[in-house]
């Protein structure tokens, strides 16, 4: 049996679903909510490549490399994003939760933090991760204050480390958690789930 194997992971907030190409329509219609893929300092697929982008996913995940999730809102029942455990590091126990992205309309609301805490909460209490990897571009201020927000601390910045779609190099701030840091995270995520919002 692998270490990482498919799992619906689910919060009154949000659910994850292992992803499928039944997925593919919700996606799309997720995906053109503020034209996402426009975004530059981030990897969202076009609508004409979200089913490509499914099926890369799923054959990373039978490479057993990734575990990809569509994102549901329970409010409508649809996917609303995407988002993965990837760099699946079995023999340390490590992965990076990362290619996310959601519609604009569920941005900025509980349903992101509803799913890293789900996510966090099955790869330290379920996994038994030893660590948590989260990547983003050095200039996606909002990504990195998220990351931050959770309690993740900033392991490093690779400089130069990929090129972008319009051929820019991208630096990647390297955040982590490691699983001493989890109950103290936990307990952050909770309390965001539950506080008074504006």
């Amino acid at each position: 049996m692998a270490w990482l194997e498919p799992i619906c992971l689910q919060g009154p907030h949000a659910v994850l679903e292992p992803l499928e190409p039944s997925h593919l329509e919700a996606l799309i219609e997720a995906a053109r909510d503020g034209e996402l893929w426009n975004l530059w300092y981030t990897s969202v697929p076009r609508p004409e490549a979200m089913q490509a982008e499914i099926e890369r996913r799923l054959k990373l995940q039978a490479q057993g490399s990734m575990l990809p999730f569509a994102v549901i809102d329970p409010a409508s029942g649809k996917a609303v994003g995407m988002t993965t455990y990837m760099h699946v590091d079995a023999a340390s126990k490590r992965v990076e939760i990362g290619s996310t992205w959601y519609r604009r309309a569920v941005q900025r609301t509980v349903l992101n933090t509803q799913c890293k805490l789900l996510l966090l909460q099955h790869a330290f209490e379920g996994l038994d991760c030893i660590a948590v990897e989260f990547r983003t571009h050095f200039l996606n201020q909002r990504s990195r204050r998220a990351i931050e927000r959770l309690g993740a601390k900033l392991d490093g910045i690779l400089r130069q480390h990929q090129r972008a779609a319009d051929g820019s190099l991208r630096d990647t701030c390297v955040y982590s958690i490691i699983a001493s840091e989890w109950p103290a995270v936990r307990a952050n995520l909770h309390w965001q789930l539950t506080r008074p919002r504006d």
